[in-house]
């Protein structure tokens, strides 16, 4: 598929060949790998327990009854975890300088109930290539009763969005689980996008389907076999979903659907104003970047900007290049997008689905 924009190449100033020596020279002068270090394996071990230690304990029938809910809040909490520090980083080959390290840990997403292929497409080409530029960043597209960009179709319901759009949040995964990675395999398989990666389309199907299937066993039919309630696995399914849903959702939505960054749409055959290293500094924001829990538990993605522009370089090391990061763009007089509280980036998001939502354009 032949993508019908393209980025300028005009930095009169080498602003990221600058920036790219200063971080590289912080590597360098301090002794740091850019890939994971015992802290990153450390919390994969944490996250990977959050999700089956609990589940273990319910087949083994040491928790009985409606406690089992409870297990399922707690795995959800670990496929938060999993999603955001574990599967991310491998997926985007910063978890291990080693090839296959990388791919075996990217594979946690399709334990979890994922596809690691289509995530890659998704996220790491489209995402991270075409940020916030509507058609092409498959994260701001029109969704059935959301409009989150400001080029997106309005429909007079999306006039309520600032208030349902949390609810919704919650189902994002179980929807993606279901239904999202079989649409966008065969999306991709049919517009050139899978082999274009080097991906063969067949192998790729076949490993979703074996993936879904172990899924569902493991989650939904083992639990009933070895004597859990029906009922309470299907509550737990969906609970854990919810959470889970909404963790992961709502990270991503305040990186870029908030006050501040810009929405894109660009007609085929268009050029974006602006470098694709400036184009991500003009549609990321960061936040809460003094928060260590939530820069711990959402593998540093708070860090969004540095995570845009280095998606290579482990999570771990966000925080500290941050400082590079944010002093640079002020020298060049970019834009360096930060919310300090979490009750303000929520507020402005909230703001942002209440502009989209009347139908506003950029």
């Amino acid at each position: 598929m032949q993508a019908p924009i393209s980025f300028s190449r005009k930095d009169e100033h080498n602003f990221f060949n600058i920036l790219r020596t200063r971080v590289n020279d912080y590597f360098s002068d301090n002794q740091i790998k850019k890939k994971g270090s015992f802290q990153m394996y450390f919390k994969t071990i944490v996250m990977l327990a959050l999700y089956f230690v609990p589940y273990s304990l319910m087949l083994f029938g040491m928790i009985e009854g409606w406690a089992v809910l409870g297990v399922y809040l707690v795995m959800g909490l670990g496929m938060s975890g999993i999603g955001l520090c574990v599967m991310h980083d491998a997926n985007h080959g910063a978890y291990s300088k080693r090839k296959w390290v990388n791919q075996l840990i990217g594979y946690s997403l399709d334990m979890v109930g994922g596809s690691s292929f289509t995530w890659k497409i998704q996220h790491n080409l489209l995402h991270h290539t075409y940020t916030n530029v509507y058609e092409m960043d498959e994260d701001i597209d029109d969704k059935p009763f959301l409009r989150l960009s400001l080029f997106g179709k309005w429909k007079k319901h999306h006039r309520f969005q600032q208030y349902y759009a949390f609810l919704l949040y919650c189902f994002a995964t179980v929807s993606w689980v279901i239904m999202k990675d079989w649409k966008q395999l065969f999306r991709y398989n049919k517009n050139g996008l899978t082999e274009k990666n080097g991906f063969n389309p067949t192998h790729e199907t076949i490993i979703m389907i074996l993936a879904k299937v172990l899924y569902f066993f493991h989650i939904l039919v083992l639990p009933i076999l070895l004597g859990v309630s029906w009922g309470l696995v299907l509550l737990g399914f969906l609970l854990l979903h919810m959470l889970s849903g909404f963790v992961i959702t709502m990270i991503f939505q305040l990186a870029h659907v908030v006050e501040g960054p810009d929405h894109h749409a660009v007609e085929e055959g268009n050029m974006i104003e602006n470098t694709w290293a400036i184009h991500q500094l003009h549609t990321t924001a960061n936040f809460t970047p003094k928060n260590r829990f939530i820069t711990w538990f959402v593998g540093g993605l708070n860090f969004q900007i540095e995570h845009h522009l280095f998606p290579s370089i482990c999570h771990i090391h966000y925080p500290e290049i941050a400082k590079i990061v944010k002093s640079t763009a002020k020298e060049f007089n970019l834009p360096y997008y930060e919310f300090p509280k979490l009750h303000g980036v929520v507020a402005s998001h909230y703001r942002m689905l209440k502009l989209m939502g009347s139908g506003a354009v950029a």
